[in-house]
């Protein structure tokens, strides 16, 4: 179609420059192709109809039309206010000509962009796969009694957190078996006492020797009756010392396996849940930033329970505020004590003694958010607070015990109001806390 119009403009141009007959039978045959010149009000020997050619030259545009074994353009050209109308043919062959090879490079254009969409989103499913195959093998390992097994979370963000509830699971579980031996442990050992008084009161009975002849069958009786009773006694005391010896030694070996069992690293903690709150943060447009976390900084509570406290509070932050809203995760330390600090520029909580009752919420939740922060922070000998934070929201500081302060000189004067202190964690406060805190 391009070189019918360049053929009709090359006529056109004749027209226009006033050309004779025979000038414009050299157009014609110097334009090559299929050309034919309708002097003005001419509509004969047309592939067209005459109102096609009239139609044409009243709109003084190009028209294309088709026609049986091709397309035909009509050109209108004025000079003089007279309108002459060039008609340039253009066989269905030329139309089609190069169209299959253009039908296979789209083709192969369409099968490279299927092919490489099946190999990125093979790449990408595999991540989420193997995530969820080693989550699988985990499961299955911990079903089969081996409670040491922890996977690495990894995979989108949904399947790290299942990683890290089976780990902090997993941990749970571990606790909960070390705390059930130990209790049978101290069952057992309660019950060598009345083991004890059994055995000192069958020794008080009379000898249990039947080798005597001269023994009535009564008597004979009786005396085998005390060694039964002896030796039930000997025999329930091994199964109680074997049971007790048992408990202690699997103990034991977890105590080993992990000999820091109960402290965990405040600055690692923040760290590791950081790295999927940072992930959500960035998600909902949240400005956000972590102060402090840089050094060591031991506590006596257990790892996942401070990380489930963590959670907890930062799991407020984005239920309860707005997409958008700013936070800050700090860590303080200062006369033995350890100051987690989680604030908020939300619109803050109107009934701060509310929120810390268990099971209270004024936003139809189960209201157990803070008192897992408070019983977090008092089994590491602390508190929990809440306050005005500086961003504008919600300040919840968890008050926590430093580990690795030394030990305090005894203070007889001021004997009384540390073990009220101590007797009731909710009443320690922050050295020297100010107003904003």
């Amino acid at each position: 179609m391009s070189a019918a119009e360049q053929r009709s403009a090359t006529v056109a141009g004749a027209i226009t420059a006033g050309a004779s007959k025979k000038g414009l039978e050299a157009a014609i045959k110097s334009a090559g192709g299929t050309v034919v010149v309708h002097a003005p009000g001419a509509t004969g020997k047309s592939r067209v109809s005459p109102e096609a050619i009239t139609t044409a030259a009243g709109k003084g545009q190009p028209v294309e039309i088709d026609v049986d074994g091709g397309t035909v353009s009509l050109q209108p050209v004025t000079v003089s206010n007279k309108t002459s109308v060039i008609e340039a043919f253009v066989p269905s062959s030329e139309l089609g000509e190069g169209t299959a090879r253009d039908w296979w490079i789209l083709l192969g254009i369409m099968a490279g962009l299927v092919l490489g969409s099946v190999i990125v989103v093979d790449r990408l499913a595999r991540g989420a796969v193997d995530s969820v195959r080693n989550l699988v093998h985990a499961a299955m390992a911990v079903g089969g009694g081996d409670l040491g097994v922890r996977i690495q979370p990894s995979g989108p963000r949904e399947l790290s957190e299942a990683g890290y509830a089976f780990n902090r699971m997993a941990d749970r579980l571990v606790t909960s078996r070390t705390s059930e031996r130990e209790m049978v442990a101290d069952l057992s050992h309660r019950l060598r006492t009345p083991l004890t008084v059994l055995r000192l009161d069958a020794e008080a009975l009379d000898p249990d020797d039947t080798q005597i002849i001269d023994l009535s069958a009564a008597e004979v009786d009786r005396r085998r009756g005390i060694r039964r009773i002896r030796q039930a006694i000997v025999t329930l005391e091994g199964e109680v010392d074997q049971l007790i010896n048992t408990t202690r030694a699997a103990v034991a070996a977890q105590v080993a396996e992990a000999p820091e069992e109960g402290l965990c690293d405040v600055s690692e903690v923040v760290r590791d849940r950081m790295v999927f709150w940072s992930a959500l943060a960035g998600d909902q447009n949240r400005q956000h930033r972590v102060v402090g976390a840089q050094l060591r900084i031991p506590v006596r509570v257990a790892g996942a329970e401070l990380a489930a406290a963590l959670d907890a509070v930062l799991g407020n932050v984005f239920r309860y505020t707005p997409q958008g809203t700013a936070f800050e995760v700090s860590l303080s330390r200062r006369d033995g004590w350890v100051a987690l600090r989680i604030d908020d520029a939300g619109p803050g909580i109107p009934d701060p003694e509310k929120a810390m009752q268990r099971g209270q919420s004024d936003q139809g939740s189960t209201g157990l958010g803070l008192d897992i922060a408070r019983r977090a922070a008092q089994a590491a000998g602390g508190s929990v607070s809440l306050a005005r934070a500086q961003l504008g929201g919600a300040s919840v500081v968890m008050l926590l015990a430093d580990a690795d302060a030394p030990p305090k000189q005894a203070n007889r004067f001021g004997l009384v109001g540390r073990l009220a202190r101590e007797r009731d964690p909710a009443r320690q406060k922050w050295p020297h806390q100010g107003s904003k805190d």
